[in-house]
């Protein structure tokens, strides 16, 4: 499989890689960040899925209910949550004035 943009990015600009590895174990020790990790693997141990391998997580769908899901496809999910849609705004939104600007 190739490597993603990010994932080049980051291999070739070694300051950078450093800066956002920095970033995220502080982020990651946060109290909250803790809290959903213990939340998430309890769930994930209530399912029988924790630690044996078969590749699902438990999935938080419209609604309230939580299921389980392929891991690879619940992390690229944008839809799951209200609150994935209100992160990325409406949709098109900031793709105004991309490419072509009319040659001025």
């Amino acid at each position: 499989m190739a490597l993603s943009r990010t994932a080049k990015f980051y291999r070739d600009n070694p300051a950078a890689r450093k800066k956002h590895r920095d970033y995220q174990a502080k982020y990651n020790k946060k109290r909250k960040s803790v809290k959903q990790r213990v939340e998430d693997n309890k769930k994930n141990r209530q399912f029988g899925t924790y630690g044996n391998y078969d590749g699902l997580d438990v999935s938080h769908k419209k609604g309230g209910k939580i299921g389980l899901e392929k891991a690879s496809k619940n992390r690229g999910s944008k839809s799951n949550t209200a609150g994935d849609r209100r992160a990325r705004g409406k949709k098109g939104a900031g793709r105004k004035n991309k490419g072509n600007t009319g040659g001025k």
